[in-house]
């Protein structure tokens, strides 16, 4: 059973399917039946997407949750630009993508046994050093 639309950048939903909304401004229709208040509409998000996505940047070497705020501010974007709409639709369409393949059980074991001898690996290179040196910090070994 097809849902969808044949228009360009809708999606046609299948069964069990959920339907992508249609490409394109989300501006309230009073906005964008005027051409000078849209484009200011478009202007100010823009300008706020674009606050957002370099509060974003500048989380990503300091404190906080930068990927998390790079990804709201391009889904403030979402709302008015499609090429945002097109960049955030990828981006789930992957996300999906890994979450179902970290779930595979191969993928799982894989990345158990990696993890073990890593910290294996960890605990060996600790090990050495506190035999080594004794608890003292690495800045004030004197050797």
């Amino acid at each position: 059973m097809n849902t969808g639309s044949n228009e360009p950048g809708v999606a046609s939903a299948t069964d069990g399917e959920k339907a992508e909304q249609p490409l394109g401004s989300r501006a309230p229709a009073f906005v964008q039946a005027r051409k000078t208040l849209h484009l200011s509409w478009q202007v100010g998000v823009f300008i706020v997407g674009l606050a957002v996505v370099a509060a974003g940047i500048v989380m990503l070497p300091l404190p906080g949750p930068g990927w998390l705020v790079i990804f709201g501010g391009m889904a403030i974007w979402a709302t008015e630009f499609v090429w945002a709409q097109l960049v955030l639709r990828w981006t789930k369409r992957k996300v999906t993508e890994a979450a179902q393949r970290a779930l595979d059980p191969k993928v799982r074991r894989r990345n158990i046994i990696l993890t073990t001898i890593g910290l294996v690996i960890v605990a060996v290179l600790v090990a050495v050093y506190v035999w080594k040196f004794g608890l003292e910090m690495p800045w004030k070994i004197k050797e």
